[in-house]
């Protein structure tokens, strides 16, 4: 299985989200062809209901956490409720470019 098909199934069954996007975004990054290292989540679940941002990332963060501690570098997290995610129509912010590793332009000294 996928470390994508991992994360959403992980998601699925822990959130039982009423909106679940699981993006990888490794291709935008410094990594080899067909990596599975960046991801950007959006979620919209019910049990973040009550929750402050820190507290629902750290609802997915305990979720992940085998992935998290293996190939896993960087998720972008976009966690929502349902009445959030539908004041928002359905859209969340798109992901900057990537700065980091090979892709940055440096000056030169």
């Amino acid at each position: 299985m996928s470390t994508q098909a991992r994360i959403e199934q992980k998601l699925l069954e822990g959130l039982d989200p009423v909106h679940l996007d699981v993006l990888n975004e490794s291709s935008k990054h410094n990594v080899p062809p067909g990596s599975e290292s960046h991801f950007k989540i959006t979620v919209a679940s019910p049990r973040f209901e009550g929750l402050r941002l820190p507290a629902r990332h750290r609802q997915v963060y305990g979720l992940l956490a085998e992935e998290l501690s293996g190939g896993v570098h960087a998720l972008a997290l976009h966690t929502l409720t349902p009445e959030e995610w539908a004041a928002r129509g359905g859209r969340v912010a798109e992901s900057p470019p990537c700065r980091g590793g090979g892709k940055r332009r440096r000056s030169p000294p």
